[in-house]
């Protein structure tokens, strides 16, 4: 469906400046994604970090004529040029300073509100009220994302579903999500979270479900909420106007808290008789109606089974014409649920997106984007290597709706709009709509006509995105083109990096910036995604160790300032080329960076100044070197300081409280001594990721966060979000008699008759010798398995004696139910050496929960 700008103003109460017609099909709250300008209406969101007003300009440029703001830019660009020619450009229309008939001459329309996050919500809501079909609305702590895809795949076969496209369950996310319902769609999906005491009453008109489901209560945002049971009222908000509600009636604070909704809101029970596990599936029995049913499902993991009865009570609530036999069929054929992006090195380098799990128009957007932004980072300074190809293999969409004539129509505009340059399209309907993508493109009939291809065997230097529906089978693209085969795998989730970016962010007034330290391979997570994804969150400055892992960042496209902490004297010529700010800690390092900028005819180069205040490690003494330090650097041009710091030795203990504000007195003193020799603005930091949250007083003008970046609260060694997750498979399963000894040098004895697996991961991928001889654990289907023997070069065994399994299943290393920290006290290190000591044969795969 589509608004005129007329009605939307209309609908959020806005005051409109600008006559201009105009049609709205598309919500805008990010610059970067723009695809369709002349359709879009852009939001100007405020955030404590952002101010979407700033980016009016450049999206005017791009074409984009309609905005909601909160004020009218004050001064003014020019707009582009109009549909008569580039030689005709007009003013903006400023209220107060052009006539009414001036107003009427601009293609402009800004609509101003109050609150354009608000003007957001009440626009979803009034399109929301124009569809009467059902409509169920999941909340809760975990689970909501994967009984969404559930109910999405067991509906689908009969049904057009529209859902939340991935995790869109925020503030922001619910009403985008809400806006893509169209008349096509008989049912809708929508996910809704919150994380403050207020929110879900704001989300609640926009989703207005006509079925509730509630799926567990944990323990995430906790700590904005006096108690679990005000925290599941707030959430229970989002059911007040349903019909149905699904929930578990086993869980007391959830029916306690269900039992003040409205008498009118009908609680579905759906009694469950047994649940039978076995190592490769889940069976579990219900009675319904009075009659009794069984479906087979092929998870064993408790929240796999908790999830499928959730979305069998919500279909059986919702009354849907497909026979209960036929739904339990269906629940066997479940898919595990991959809500991400994962970016691989592929072969004859290229590089992969995968996202072969679903694919529709909305997640297809999300995926080119996501694509889109990746390689303009990579093409903005590639100095040494070929700029790859953008190319997108994409299967048949299917249930959309609409004719494949519409739909390839504007799925065509879509691609040609994010600047892709190759299109391979599978499958029947898309393949006869081939002639709609003005670039270069082929088609096929089937994936594996695909594959048998010259197409497919030519692909070289392309960055791909693979976006297909599940029934196309396209892991197997993605197997054939991805470079590593072995199993061992560290998976990077950079949405929980950026999470981990604005907790520390909501610690710290708007204005202070942000080091993020990126050396020794960004912690053992692959340094160039790493420094993409912080690049695209904004962060001010990246930080690493050498001077060559910065070049290396350059060469991959990153732009944002770099800062080398430990130069050395054979690396200036680096720094200069690669435009890379040195640390500078003595006054012999300082002497050689001024000859050798002063050589290259260099002035007024960035360094950052740091003082030793108590780890005696490097930096120079503030309260002996502070004057001939001034004296030298005003005495020269070559270099200027932009930065002075020091470091926290004991930040992440109170006991070290002292000693810590001792080292801030030092360096308070020193850094304004080194202030009052500049008229220009010194940057000065101190806080590390301990400090940040420990001394807010001590952020000042920037701070660094390290540790904490990567999901471990140096504090307290807590996980905040996890960003690494390292897991194998299982190999080979023998059973061993008791009595028999596992491995080298017979240092396991088995006490009893035992399961032996073993697992392709050895102290060659970074998994310390000292984890073996039970020791520590992995996590196999979720339970716990003993390293039995001595750590192997290349494989290593487990006890799997009581853990359902096979060869095949996942083993978690570390993740998120088995913290990095369990290792590192194990062995009792700290978690920095585990992450860093990961080997580089051990395959990075990175996902992007959108």
């Amino acid at each position: 469906m589509s608004y005129s700008i007329d009605t939307i103003a209309k609908v959020i109460g806005a005051k409109r400046i600008g006559t201009a017609d105009a049609t709205i099909n598309w919500l805008l709250i990010d610059s970067r994604s723009l695809c369709f300008p002349e359709e879009t209406l852009f939001f100007a969101l405020k955030t404590p970090k952002n101010d979407g007003h700033k980016y009016i300009a450049e999206l005017i440029r791009r074409g984009v004529r309609n905005f909601v703001v909160e004020e009218v830019p004050a001064d003014p660009p020019l707009t582009p040029p109009s549909m008569e020619g580039d030689a005709i450009r007009m003013a903006l229309p400023i209220e107060g300073e052009m006539s009414e008939g001036q107003r009427g001459a601009s293609p402009l329309n800004f609509l101003v509100v109050p609150s354009p996050l608000q003007a957001l919500q009440q626009l979803a809501a009034y399109h929301r009220s124009q569809f009467h079909i059902p409509v169920i609305g999941i909340t809760g702590s975990n689970g909501k994302t994967a009984v969404k895809e559930w109910l999405y795949q067991l509906l689908a076969p009969d049904y057009n579903v529209c859902r939340s496209p991935r995790s869109y369950n925020s503030q922001v996310g619910v009403p985008l999500s809400v806006w893509l319902l169209n008349e096509h769609h008989d049912i809708a999906i929508f996910e809704a979270g919150i994380s403050q005491p207020g929110e879900m009453e704001r989300l609640e008109p926009i989703v207005r479900p006509t079925i509730g489901v509630m799926t567990n209560l944990g323990s995430a945002h906790q700590e904005n909420f006096l108690s679990y049971d005000i925290k599941c009222s707030e959430k229970m908000q989002l059911f007040r106007h349903s019909q149905k509600l699904v929930a578990c009636s086993d869980d007391t604070t959830i029916h306690r808290c269900a039992s003040l909704l409205p008498a009118t809101v009908e609680q579905v029970r759906l009694p469950i008789a047994k649940v039978e596990k076995d190592t490769q599936c889940t069976r579990v029995y219900f009675k319904w109606n009075g009659e009794e049913h069984h479906y087979t499902l092929r998870f064993t993991h408790d929240a796999a089974i908790e999830n499928s009865v959730t979305c069998l009570a919500t279909l059986l609530a919702l009354n849907v014409n497909i026979p209960i036999d036929v739904l339990c069929q269906r629940m066997e054929k479940l898919e595990p649920v991959a809500m991400r992006l994962e970016v691989k090195e592929g072969i004859r380098g290229c590089t992969l997106i995968n996202d072969s799990y679903n694919s529709d128009v909305q997640s297809l957007d999300i995926a080119l984007d996501f694509m889109s932004r990746r390689a303009n980072v990579q093409t903005q300074e590639r100095t040494n290597a070929q700029t790859q190809t953008l190319t997108l293999i994409l299967s048949d969409i299917l249930q959309s709706g609409e004719s494949p004539r519409s739909l390839y129509s504007r799925v065509a505009q879509m691609v040609r709009s994010r600047g892709i340059e190759k299109v391979i399209l599978v499958g029947q309907f898309s393949s006869q709509c081939a002639d709609f993508f003005p670039m270069e493109h082929y088609a096929f009939p089937s994936t594996d006509e695909l594959l048998r291809s010259e197409c497919f065997r030519s692909l070289h230097d392309e960055f791909i995105l693979i976006k297909g529906a599940r029934q196309f089978r396209f892991d197997q693209i993605s197997d054939l083109l991805t470079l590593k085969v072995h199993q061992t795998i560290l998976e990077v989730n950079l949405g929980a990096l950026r999470s981990n970016v604005n907790y520390y962010r909501q610690f710290m007034r708007p204005e202070t910036k942000m080091v993020c330290m990126v050396k020794a391979s960004a912690y053992g997570m692959g340094s160039f995604e790493t420094s993409k994804t912080l690049q695209d969150a904004g962060v001010d400055y990246l930080a690493v160790a050498v001077a060559d892992e910065g070049a290396d960042l350059r060469k991959a496209g990153i732009t944002a300032n770099i800062m080398i902490m430990n130069p050395e004297m054979t690396s200036f010529k680096m720094l200069f080329d690669y435009r890379l700010e040195p640390e500078v800690f003595s006054f012999d390092i300082l002497e050689a960076l001024i000859h050798a900028a002063e050589k290259y005819g260099i002035t007024n180069f960035p360094i950052h100044i740091k003082l030793d205040t108590g780890m005696h490690r490097l930096g120079f003494n503030p309260t002996t070197d502070m004057p001939q330090l001034i004296e030298r650097l005003r005495r020269q041009t070559a270099l200027v300081p932009c930065s002075v710091f020091s470091h926290f030795v004991g930040s992440d203990s109170d006991g070290f409280d002292d000693f810590s504000h001792h080292q801030f007195a030092l360096f308070d003193a020193a850094s304004r001594q080194l202030q009052a020799a500049y008229n220009h603005k010194i940057l000065r930091h101190i806080c590390n990721s301990a400090g940040i949250e420990h001394f807010p007083q001590y952020q000042l003008d920037m701070v660094r966060l390290g540790l904490g970046l990567y999901g471990i609260n140096p504090r307290d060694n807590s996980v905040l979000h996890n960003v690494a997750t390292l897991k194998t498979t299982i190999l080979q399963i023998r059973d061993v008699p008791a009595g028999d000894s596992i491995g080298y040098s017979r240092r396991t004895i088995l006490e009893r008759p035992s399961r032996i697996a073993a697992i392709p991961i050895g102290y060659a991928d970074g998994l310390r010798r000292h984890l073996g001889n039970r020791h520590c654990y992995c996590l196999v289907n979720g339970q716990r398995a003993d390293y039995v023997g001595n750590i192997c070069m290349d494989v290593c065994m487990i006890d799997v004696t009581d853990i359902p399994c096979r060869v095949g299943d996942r083993v978690t290393i570390f993740g998120d139910d088995l913290p990095v920290t369990v290792l590192s006290d194990a062995v009792g290190t700290i978690p920095y050496e585990i992450l860093t000591g990961i080997s580089t044969r051990v395959q990075h795969v990175y996902v992007q929960e959108a």
